[in-house]
């Protein structure tokens, strides 16, 4: 398999089959980028579709030194698209809801010791099913926190609201998914 840096280089040069290798290399993990924030396969085709454009687009700046990885790179571009997409699909309303569910949601604490521990009871597909179904704003501040590594401070800068606010979105995520894993493994017990 090529480096990244290798792959880069063909692809700037336009080397043939080199979009496509590039593609086939880093769609499927874009594409799982993109459903955990816009909560639905289709959706997330037409974010990694753009995204995709935007990395072709701007491939000439990426500099494997000062860049990063350029899987690094590429991630951080399609995370942009998938938060930029959000934001223009508001339909005119504010962005992320401040508290979006009416129940009160029970701060129990964890029947599993980690998240690793959730892939042997329930299972990835399961477990990306959850997040896919949380609230727009917990979704987003979930997956930035815990899957693109942003601090709170960040999480806000990107957001546009405060740090408490996006330490209560990840609160209530967190605390919805507990609820939905309890009741996954409830199920479990019963059948």
């Amino acid at each position: 398999m090529k480096s990244e840096e290798i792959l880069a280089r063909e692809v700037r040069k336009n080397k043939t089959g080199a979009v496509e290798e590039l593609y086939d290399r880093y769609a499927p993990m874009l594409l799982g980028i993109c459903m955990r924030y816009c909560g639905n396969r289709q959706d997330a085709e037409d974010v990694l579709h753009d995204g995709f454009i935007k990395i072709l687009k701007h491939l000439h700046t990426f500099k494997a030194r000062s860049s990063g990885s350029f899987e690094g790179w590429i991630r951080r571009i399609i995370v942009n698209t998938a938060l930029n997409w959000l934001r223009d699909n508001s339909q005119n309303r504010r962005f992320l809801e401040i508290d979006p569910v009416r129940e009160r949601i029970p701060d129990e604490p964890d029947e599993v010791d980690s998240w690793e521990d959730l892939h042997e009871l329930i299972g990835e597909e399961e477990i990306m099913h959850m997040i896919c179904e949380l609230p727009p704003g917990y979704r987003t501040v979930f997956n930035l926190y815990v899957f693109e590594d942003y601090s709170h401070k960040e999480i806000a800068e990107q957001l546009q609201f405060s740090e408490s606010t996006s330490k209560s979105q990840l609160s209530k995520a967190r605390a919805l998914l507990r609820k939905k894993i309890s009741e996954v493994l409830e199920r479990q017990k019963v059948g």
